[in-house]
C-alpha cells in the first residue's frame, strides 16, 4: 500500500538538487521570496510560459523594484510596457493591486487579506501566501492539476476535476516548507511529469504514482472535448498624416481595455464609423484568436486630408509599435509597407506609397 505521507519529503529533497532557476525566485534554504516579486511573477504567468514571462520580469523589476515604484507608475506606461502579454484587464488589475498595497504599506500576508486585493483570485493569494509567507495553502496550477491527476489517476475530465485535484493536493501539502513543497509540484510538471511523454522514470515519486502503475500516466489527466470557438468580423482603419499615425486609447473596460490602439469596429461589439473622412482603401486580413472567439479583421487604410473625429495623432517618431496589443501589431505589420512620412505624393489611388528601400 502506499504511504503518501511520504511524498513532500522526496519531493522536497528532488527540488532542493533540481530547483529551476528563475528571477523571480529565492533559491531553496535561502530565506523567503519577495511577496511583490512573487505576485508580479504569477500575474504575469496566468495563461502564459514562463519563457514568455522572464523577459517582461525582469524590464518590470529594473523599471519599478518595488509596489510602491509600480504604484506610482502612470497607467500608459505601465500599459506599454505589458503589450505583447495579452489578458489586458490583468495590467489594469495589476495596477490597481500596486497601489492598494502602498496604500495598506504593505502586502497582506494570510490568503484571506491577498484575496481582498484587486485581480488576485484563489489561486494567486494562495500561491503568495504560501511561497512568500510560508503559509500552508494548497496552489494548484496547471501542472500541479497534471501531477495530481496522475498520482492518483484520476480520470474525470478537466475542468470537472478540479474540486477533487484540489482536495487531493491538499491532502498532500506539507506544514513545513508548503511553499517550497508548491513550486517543487510546479517545477516536476514542468520538467518531468510533462503533458506529453512524461519521463516516469526519472520522477522522485515514482513508486507512488497510480497512474504510472496502470499505464496511463500519458493519457491524464483527461480533458473535456473543447468547444469550436465563434468567428467574428470587424474593421480596423490606420490612417496617416505628415509625419503621423491616428491612434486612440481603447475604453478602460472590455476587450483590450485601455490599451494603445487603432481605431476599430464590429469585433468589439461597437458599430462606429471611419475616425475620419478620407479615402480608405482595404490592405488586407488579420486572424486572431482570443480566448473565447476567433477574429478576422479587415484593415484599412488611407492618407488622411482632414482631421480626425476620434482618436489623436502620434507622431511617428515617438510611435512604438512594441506598446500596441497583439491584435494591433498584425494590423501595423500589414500597414506599415505602405507608410513614409512623406506627403503623398505618388502611389495607388487612396493608398499611402511604398517607403522608399
Amino acid at each position: 500500500m502506499r504511504d503518501l505521507r511520504v511524498i513532500p519529503t522526496e519531493l522536497l529533497a528532488w527540488y532542493d538538487r533540481h530547483a529551476r532557476v528563475l528571477p523571480w525566485r529565492v533559491p531553496p534554504g535561502q530565506g523567503r521570496a519577495d511577496p511583490y516579486r512573487v505576485w508580479l511573477s504569477e500575474v504575469m504567468l496566468q495563461q502564459t510560459t514562463v519563457a514568455a514571462v522572464k523577459a517582461y520580469f525582469e524590464r518590470f523589476t529594473s523599471l519599478w523594484p518595488t509596489v510602491h515604484d509600480l504604484a506610482a507608475a502612470g497607467d500608459a506606461q505601465v500599459m506599454a510596457e505589458w503589450a505583447g502579454l495579452g489578458y489586458y484587464a490583468r495590467a489594469r488589475n495589476l495596477i490597481a493591486c500596486a497601489r492598494a498595497v502602498a496604500a495598506m504599506g504593505a502586502f497582506p500576508d494570510t490568503r484571506e487579506g491577498l484575496a481582498s486585493l484587486p485581480g488576485i483570485g484563489a489561486y494567486t493569494s494562495a500561491a503568495i501566501a504560501a511561497i512568500a509567507f510560508d503559509r500552508p495553502e494548497t496552489v494548484v496550477d496547471g501542472n500541479v492539476e497534471r501531477v495530481t491527476a496522475r498520482l492518483f489517476a484520476v480520470e474525470t475530465p478537466l475542468p470537472a476535476a478540479k474540486p477533487e485535484l484540489v482536495a487531493l493536493a491538499a491532502g498532500l501539502t506539507p506544514a513545513e516548507r508548503p511553499g517550497d513543497f508548491a513550486q517543487a509540484m510546479m517545477d516536476l510538471g514542468a520538467t518531468i511529469c510533462t503533458p506529453r511523454s512524461p519521463a516516469c522514470g526519472i520522477c522522485p515519486i515514482i513508486g507512488h504514482c497510480a497512474a504510472r502503475a496502470q499505464g496511463i500516466a500519458a493519457d491524464l489527466p483527461r480533458k473535456a472535448p473543447k468547444k469550436a470557438k465563434p468567428l467574428r468580423r470587424g474593421t480596423v482603419w490606420i490612417g496617416f498624416a505628415e509625419n503621423a499615425v491616428l491612434v486612440e486609447t481603447r475604453p478602460e473596460k472590455g476587450l483590450l481595455g485601455g490599451t494603445l490602439a487603432f481605431p476599430s469596429t464590429g469585433w468589439d461589439g461597437s458599430q462606429l464609423p471611419p475616425p475620419a473622412p478620407a479615402d480608405w482603401q482595404e490592405i488586407g486580413l488579420v486572424r486572431h484568436v482570443f480566448t473565447h472567439f476567433a477574429l478576422d479583421l479587415t484593415v484599412m487604410a488611407a492618407r488622411l486630408t482632414a482631421a480626425p473625429e476620434r482618436g489623436s495623432l502620434a507622431p511617428l517618431s515617438e510611435f512604438r509599435p512594441a506598446a500596441l496589443p497583439g491584435l494591433m501589431r498584425k494590423a501595423w505589420a500589414l500597414a506599415r509597407p505602405e507608410t513614409t512620412a512623406r506627403p503623398a505624393t505618388s502611389g495607388r489611388r487612396g493608398r499611402p506609397p511604398r517607403s522608399p528601400s
